[in-house]
């Protein structure tokens, strides 16, 4: 990976629809070797899908809830179990394995509460848990899917 390829990288994370002949411009590169480029990087994995980023507001997903979990269960089964019911949850936007009081923090996206309610209980009825404590966002500070690359 050199500077071009970062910035390759820098500019499709900020904005994906440029076309090649504007990304290959913007950094220094002709259209053909940035083409082959983004193809490595797709290969290569450090590009792993093309997105659009939709606005949750605009489609009445007003409610975002961060659900931490505790388990008493840590046997292979119980994992098994876990990873495809959260897997099976759409209001589910990330699940990440913690070290620390609780095991789990979901965030959860959905209309209001009566929906994260019943989000909530078919949870509960997929999977036992040990404890479940749910924060509500109050105001989303920062948000971005732009990853440091200026770190490299």
């Amino acid at each position: 990976m050199d500077r071009f390829d970062l910035k390759i990288l820098e500019q499709l994370q900020h904005d994906d629809s440029l076309s090649i002949a504007q990304l290959a411009e913007g950094i220094g590169l002709s259209v053909t070797p940035c083409w082959r480029r983004i193809q490595r990087l797709e290969k290569d994995g450090f590009i792993e899908k093309r997105i659009a980023v939709l606005n949750p507001e605009k489609l009445n997903l007003r409610l975002v809830v961060f659900v931490m979990i505790k388990t008493d269960k840590h046997n292979q089964a119980w994992l098994d179990t876990f990873q495809e019911a959260v897997q099976s949850f759409p209001e589910i936007m990330e699940v990440n394995r913690l070290a620390g009081e609780y095991d789990y923090l979901l965030k959860v996206i959905t209309r209001d509460n009566q929906s994260f309610d019943a989000f909530y209980k078919r949870l509960i009825s997929t999977v036992e848990l040990s404890n479940v404590t749910s924060c509500f966002s109050m105001e989303q500070v920062k948000k971005t899917t732009e990853l440091p690359l200026g770190q490299f």
